[in-house]
């Protein structure tokens, strides 16, 4: 089967779009999975954070479903909503458009460039919720906000949300992000544990100044990655909560790969969260796969973005310079 990708990214975060709507690709479930495992594979001519298919949706302009490199499905991805928010406004002719998601319709605008020529989309984050059963975190209690667990960490506080991804979240200083610390919690929390079943998105936030942070996320199903949207949107929800950055305020959010903006709003006694950041094209390309065995694919000659590639390299470098001077 021969399928045409894009490989977009949302800060660094990068993605496949496989766009089911202009395609009649009829994938099988089983058929999702094994692509992103076989695309997604870093040691091939291919590689990347997750693959994002586009549907049709019966409720929406469009539908987007996630799957990792290691063939799970997410239920949201932020940085990966940012790119089919482009995609589908673009294909539609639209400035702004409702995505569902796996347990959300959300919506998505297109927005000033957060950088000079920076394709640049708001999608919202949410619902967020702090019930422990939506994790879901077997701990006996119904939340968990700046607390620690002994047998987790003797020394950081941890809260934990739903946005709806499950995130774990603590706010540190430099000298943890510079260690193991993270890495170690990380992997055992996402393997047999008692206390995440399903795994967990783990988050360390090193406030800079008012309305800046750094945020490094230890992503389930992938590993450490240069972002992680729905993260840095629980990330920046935290340290409101804690008296840091401000609801209503924008707040800048910096990673490994690059930096977004994140505005918490409370509406009725609940919050919700702007997600704001690039939608950036990488290359076009054409894949000829076994869908027998889906490693076995020939790939057509890339054709690169490159003025895109260009002006995103650097927004990079303004942000590496904001973390050296804050750091």
């Amino acid at each position: 089967m021969k399928i045409d990708l894009i490989k977009c990214h949302g800060s660094g975060n990068d993605f496949f779009i496989i766009d089911e709507i202009s395609n009649t690709y009829d994938f099988i479930e089983e058929q999702r999975a094994e692509l992103a495992k076989a695309l997604c594979d870093r040691s091939t001519d291919l590689g990347a954070d997750g693959i994002l298919y586009v549907l049709k949706s019966e409720k929406a302009d469009a539908r987007m479903r996630v799957f990792n490199p290691d063939g799970s499905e997410a239920s949201m991805c932020g940085n990966g909503l940012r790119c089919v928010a482009r995609y589908v406004c673009e294909l539609f002719g639209l400035k702004e458009a409702i995505i569902e998601t796996m347990k959300a319709d959300l919506q998505v605008k297109k927005q000033e460039d957060i950088f000079e020529e920076i394709p640049t989309y708001l999608v919202e984050i949410s619902p967020v919720s702090f019930n422990l059963e939506d994790l879901p975190l077997n701990l006996e209690k119904e939340t968990l906000i700046n607390e620690k667990i002994s047998k987790i960490s003797e020394e950081l506080t941890f809260t934990a949300l739903a946005v709806p991804n499950p995130h774990f979240v603590s706010i540190v200083d430099k000298e943890h992000i510079s260690y193991d610390l993270q890495k170690d919690i990380s992997e055992y929390l996402n393997g047999p544990n008692e206390f995440f079943p399903d795994g967990v998105n783990v988050s360390f936030v090193k406030p800079l100044k008012k309305g800046h942070i750094y945020v490094r996320t230890f992503e389930r199903g992938v590993g450490f990655t240069n972002a992680c949207g729905t993260a840095m949107s629980a990330s920046t929800l935290v340290t409101c909560m804690n008296g840091l950055n401000e609801i209503e305020e924008p707040v800048e959010v910096y990673n490994n790969g690059g930096k977004v903006r994140c505005v918490v709003h409370e509406k009725n006694g609940r919050q919700y969260i702007d997600l704001i950041g690039n939608a950036s094209y990488v290359y076009r390309s054409k894949v000829d796969v076994n869908m027998e065995n889906p490693a076995e694919f020939t790939l057509s000659p890339k054709v690169e973005f490159a003025d895109e590639i260009k002006q995103y390299a650097k927004l990079q470098e303004y942000a590496q310079q904001f973390l050296k001077e804050w750091m």
